[in-house]
């Protein structure tokens, strides 16, 4: 059976077969279902003091679409044969839901992380630019033409809607799954860019980690870090960098290893599954890290700026030493302390 080929869209996909009866609809559930429950509980189990963001109204419309598309799944599930609104709804509709879901998350990888990436590099250094009604307007009416945009390409293309009615009706019990390669070439920059940065640096990360101690503080466990640079000439970019990477991969470390892992064996996730919100959370650290880095000479260092990132504290990277528009270190050896 033929890909589905899109012209109009950024993405392009692969796909695999199920060769399973009607018995997919009860499978499809669960994995939705399964879904669900992950997007909700990281969404709740995130800081809840954090800046509003374009990716933080992402993440909720996603887990929202994701419900309702569980809601649909379970009543057709439930009643398997009904008409609404002049319209026969079986558990074909069941597989059709998804790949057309499957298809609109494939092609919304690269537009919605660069509107994050944009959102981060022009606000990462204050706490807004707009007021902040007007910005959150913005960022709702951004969410919404992406999504719009997005199943307007995918049901609007007469090659998309052709190939779903052919498969659907030469392959009444099997379900296509789609996987994007937009979401595998983002793992691949990511890992690739990681690397890159860890070879660059790799003295400096290795030297740091190994003067790491755990002390109570507060009556809590916190690593610190009591190391200071061999090198007083080496630019401050690059010990951010280090520091950078330290923050990010000790949050997202297991999420990197995965990608590692995905990529090595050279699967392909269902783009159904893939987008999701730990996979957005993650996406949106790296973002934030390269904003940083970016903007590091702009940044400023006040309470408000460390709340952008719902799991990373970046506060660690620009202590004890500031960027050119702070004062100086105190002294040398002055001990970093991570909460």
């Amino acid at each position: 059976m033929a890909s589905i080929h899109c012209e109009n869209c950024s993405g392009h996909y692969h796909y695999t077969q199920v060769n399973q009866p009607l018995e997919i609809s009860c499978f499809l559930l669960l994995i939705m279902l399964g879904k669900v429950f992950l997007d909700f509980f990281m969404l709740q189990v995130k800081q809840k003091d954090v800046k509003v963001s374009f990716m933080g109204y992402f993440c909720v419309s996603l887990a929202l679409l994701d419900f309702i598309l569980l809601m649909s799944m379970s009543f057709i599930f439930y009643f398997e044969d009904f008409a609404l609104w002049g319209v026969r709804f079986t558990k074909y509709h069941i597989c059709l839901f998804t790949q057309i879901i499957s298809l609109t998350y494939g092609i919304l990888h690269y537009p919605v992380y660069l509107a994050a990436g944009l959102d981060y590099y022009m606000t990462i250094t204050q706490s807004s630019h707009f007021p902040k009604r007007s910005q959150k307007l913005l960022y709702v009416f951004a969410v919404a033409v992406i999504w719009i945009s997005g199943f307007f390409c995918i049901l609007k293309v007469p090659a998309v809607y052709e190939e779903l009615e052919i498969q659907n009706h030469f392959s009444p019990y099997q379900c296509p799954l789609y996987a994007s390669m937009q979401s595998y070439s983002v793992s691949c920059a990511i890992v690739l860019l990681l690397s890159m940065a860890l070879l660059a640096c790799w003295k400096e990360v290795l030297t740091m980690l190994l003067s790491v101690r755990v002390v109570s503080f507060a009556s809590q466990p916190v690593l610190m870090f009591s190391y200071m640079s061999n090198n007083s000439s080496t630019c401050f970019k690059w010990q951010l960098l280090t520091r950078l990477l330290i923050c990010f991969l000790g949050t997202w470390a297991p999420f990197v290893l995965l990608q590692i892992i995905v990529l090595f064996l050279g699967g392909r996730i269902p783009a159904y599954m893939e987008m999701n919100v730990p996979w957005l959370y993650f996406i949106n650290s790296f973002l934030i890290a390269v904003a940083y880095w970016c903007r590091c000479h702009d940044v400023e260092l006040t309470e408000e700026l460390w709340s952008t990132d719902p799991f990373v504290s970046w506060k660690f990277c620009f202590m004890p030493f500031n960027n050119e528009n702070t004062e100086p270190v105190e002294k040398p050896g002055t001990v970093i302390v991570i909460c």
